[in-house]
């Protein structure tokens, strides 16, 4: 259910994007989600359920964990695909954390890589270069601003699942999401001021634009309280490495949503190039730790 979910979002940026400017977005976004989660909140409080977080210290933490994860995670994918990017792609750079992610583990948490995630690493790059290379040149998709929020994108991702297994205790779902929207809603605000284009709400579906009030619903309702949460829960209970490595499935499952939504090609090249990446990140996920 959470690569499900997960690998909707791309979509439904390309969705939402050619009619709104990205932190615009998140910022209602951010609000809307909190106002669900306040109604939960609620409810769980009348029914003596909640739980807050535990001390000054896990306020920060998880305010942490909400500027890189949503703000910054989403910030740098929305941006990137206001910028150009395909769904496709943006997801195949963002989703080889998994990559980084064992590295990580294995470098600095007590571990060593090994010659097998090193070959890991190697073929994965590979594919990946497969995969972007009809996306260069004159009409490409991929250009040096939208690559820079695509790789943002993927270091705050990791930073965050990394910083909340090491900081965040377990705690309630509900009220440790709510502080995170939060967090990212006051580093997004001052971002959406500066944009100067408006968001056009209106559109021939009952005067509102279909596309970018589903958009929307969509991503408060699904992604946030559920994508979001599922993530959180899962690495609230599982190693970071375990969970992460679950990304390796959202860029194939994007790309074939992209292909049948939006007529993304799918080249020999690209597919052999998402073979590769997938081989590659399991081969580092997978990989003994063992020198």
């Amino acid at each position: 259910m959470f690569v499900l979910i997960w690998s909707c979002g791309y979509i439904v940026a390309r969705y939402g994007m050619p009619h709104s400017p990205p932190f615009s977005f998140l910022v209602v976004r951010f609000a809307l989600s909190m106002g669900c989660f306040a109604i939960l909140l609620g409810l769980a409080s009348t029914q003596q359920t909640l739980q807050w977080p535990q001390g000054r210290a896990q306020w920060l933490h998880l305010c942490v964990v909400g500027v890189l994860m949503h703000a910054g995670y989403l910030g740098g994918v929305w941006a990137a695909v206001k910028a150009g990017i395909g769904a496709g792609l943006v997801a195949l750079i963002v989703n080889f954390q998994p990559v980084l992610t064992a590295l990580w583990v294995a470098k600095f948490e007590g571990g060593q890589v090994t010659r097998r995630q090193w070959a890991g690493l190697a073929v994965g790059f590979v594919g990946l270069i497969l995969v972007m290379s009809r996306k260069f040149g004159v009409g490409g998709e991929a250009t040096v601003l939208n690559l820079v929020l695509s790789v943002f994108a993927l270091l705050a991702m990791t930073a965050g699942a990394l910083y909340q297994k090491r900081f965040v205790t377990a705690c309630d779902v509900r009220s440790a999401t709510f502080v995170q929207l939060l967090a990212a809603l006051l580093v997004t605000l001052p971002l959406a001021l500066l944009e100067a284009e408006p968001m056009r709400w209106a559109g021939a579906w009952h005067g509102l634009n279909g596309e970018l009030v589903g958009a929307m619903a969509f991503s408060v309702l699904v992604l946030t309280l559920g994508g979001s949460s599922l993530l959180y829960l899962l690495l609230q209970r599982g190693e970071a490495m375990t969970v992460t490595s679950l990304l390796y499935l959202v860029p194939p499952m994007t790309a074939l949503m992209a292909w049948a939504l939006f007529g993304e090609v799918l080249t020999a090249a690209s597919l052999l190039g998402m073979g590769l990446v997938v081989v590659g990140v399991l081969a580092v996920v997978r990989a003994p730790t063992k020198p």
